[in-house]
């Protein structure tokens, strides 16, 4: 009998000396569109630098002349420039944009090749974003990848780096700031985070999941395997069910939830164009979503929840953030059960994991738990690591995320205003938790897969005040419309933590002063031991 067999895959050969390019970019056309000036300046400074070591760089896949971009934009498309790819080439990921990492991880996932990722280190693009989300990817996975990252790829650090890459196919950079958590002595801290440890494994957790692998996150995803070692559960939600509710709330109750908002200090920009201004409108689906998610939280008996938003639920209403920072504030509009009879989570904050990354969940949980646990207040949010530059002689990083902190890290209320979320992103508009955060003392940390095992990076920080002036450049370079905290690393230089930090986010939390964060830091670093999870000590921290 004759079948039809198929035709086996012809790829190029490799030549010596010859790296190919590829970039991963957004789903949404608008922000490809929109970045990829930004990418063609990027892809020259590194194919400069590569030229200059006698190297040809093969961009793998031409710009797309109906787009009038060259973003890969799907996985489908990923697959396919793969196909043109030599399996053993050097091969170089450029990152100037947000990118969504499962539109090249099958083709990396089989690659032969040496892969680099490299991005250029600016504000306006969230690139460093991208690039540490994809790093994080393939770390999860256990990969093995080279990176690094320039202003303007003309620095010798950065040279060094890439000629390094040539000559071996790797990268090395600096880890003298990590180190495994040693023996913790006996102290009251590490005591209440052993039994909050041994609560949560023999009590369990459920986390809610709206959804997972919000916008490509593959480094969000936590396997139950790995997840439930910890005593921590999943409950498997949709965000159709959250619409749904969203539809059940009634209009009196969202009116007294911003009313709420507005006799605490909040402030909002209103305009009347919806499709690029923020209206009332938009903020009152806004509170709607707010009281929806703690009503399926109570119903499913959550310990946590996470919304992931993008994508489809931004094609129905505007965007989530605002709920979410509610949702971690501890101070908030009160929200009853469908009967009215009941106040839910009175008097505490809700854990909200921003776009339904779990590896945030595990974190926020903790750090809900511990701080509660120490009478101190446990609100507490991810930030992207965006951005930073030198003030004033040391290194500030611009931490922003899209919307979601709690308002008591900007200082209360009255210190919050809502801006209409950018339209390039959020086209259904909706209102951010914008504001500076206030300065003080806080633990900075991160769960993550490496090895095949969760492990947790933990370290120290201080938010920092700056100028009104320099203040106001830092926003304009990033988004200014997202709430911002100025970051100073204990014992970490910016390449260090670049090189270091396996996500795209870090769960930020304040403590009063600074020898109660080295506290509370401990308490930490002890649960999660306790839970199983690989703690890293990261610059200097205090055991």
């Amino acid at each position: 009998m004759s079948y039809t067999l198929p035709t086996p895959l012809s790829r190029p050969q490799s030549a010596p000396k010859t790296a190919y390019l590829i970039t991963s970019g957004d789903l949404r056309e608008s922000a490809n569109i929109g970045g990829w000036p930004t990418q063609v300046e990027l892809e020259a400074g590194v194919g400069r630098v590569f030229d200059e070591l006698g190297w040809n760089v093969i961009r793998a896949f031409d710009v797309d002349p109906e787009t009038g971009h060259g973003f890969i934009s799907s996985q489908r498309m990923g697959l396919e420039v793969f196909k043109n790819i030599p399996v053993d080439a050097p091969l170089i990921v450029a990152i100037a944009n947000w990118q969504y990492s499962h539109h090249v991880l099958a083709g990396l996932r089989s690659h032969q090749g040496p892969i680099l990722t490299v991005a250029n280190f600016a504000g306006d693009w969230p690139g460093l974003v991208g690039l540490l989300g994809l790093n994080a990817g393939l770390t999860k996975m256990d990969k093995p990848y080279s990176t690094t990252w320039s202003v303007d790829f003309t620095d010798q650090w950065f040279k060094d780096g890439i000629r390094e890459w040539t000559e071996t196919s790797t990268i090395t950079h600096d880890a003298s700031h990590v180190r495994p958590l040693p023996a913790l002595p006996e102290s009251p801290e590490k005591q209440l985070g052993e039994a909050l440890a041994k609560q949560l494994l023999d009590e369990k957790a459920i986390i809610g999941v709206f959804d997972e692998g919000c916008m490509g996150m593959y480094n969000a995803i936590f396997d139950d395997e790995l997840l439930n070692l910890t005593g921590i559960y999943k409950e498997r939600l949709s965000q159709s069910a959250l619409y749904a509710e969203m539809l059940n709330v009634g209009e009196d109750e969202a009116n007294a939830a911003y009313d709420w908002l507005i006799d605490h200090g909040m402030t909002f920009r209103f305009g009347e164009d919806g499709a690029t201004e923020l209206t009332r409108e938009q903020v009152q689906w806004q509170m709607k979503m707010y009281i929806a998610a703690l009503r399926i939280a109570d119903d499913f008996g959550l310990d946590a929840v996470g919304i992931q938003y993008q994508q489809g639920l931004k094609d129905l209403v505007p965007a989530s953030d605002l709920a979410e920072g509610i949702l971690n504030s501890t101070e908030r509009p009160p929200v009853y059960s469908r009967d009215g009879e009941r106040e839910l989570h009175a008097g505490r904050a809700f854990p909200h994991f921003n776009e339904a990354d779990e590896g945030v969940a595990v974190d926020a949980l903790v750090t809900d738990r511990v701080w509660r646990a120490m009478g101190l207040v446990p609100d507490n949010t991810l930030h992207d690591v965006r951005w930073g530059e030198e003030y004033d002689g040391e290194f500030v990083w611009a931490y922003e995320i899209s919307g979601s902190v709690p308002a008591s890290h900007l200082g209360g209320w009255d210190k919050a205003e809502g801006w209409r979320q950018g339209h390039v992103f959020f086209p259904a508009g909706g209102a951010t938790l914008n504001g500076t955060s206030k300065p003080g003392e806080v633990v900075l940390s991160r769960v993550f897969i490496a090895d095949g095992i969760l492990q947790a990076d933990i370290f120290r920080a201080t938010v920092v005040e700056l100028p009104e002036e320099e203040t106001r450049r830092r926003r304009e370079a990033t988004n200014p419309e997202w709430p911002l905290a100025h970051v100073v690393l204990h014992g970490v230089t910016r390449d260090q933590f670049m090189a270091r930090h396996k996500a795209n986010h870090a769960q930020l939390v304040y403590a009063p002063d600074a020898e109660t964060a080295d506290k509370a830091l401990i308490a930490k670093a002890a649960m999660f031991d306790g839970m199983g999870i690989k703690v890293n000590l990261i610059g200097d921290v205090k055991i």
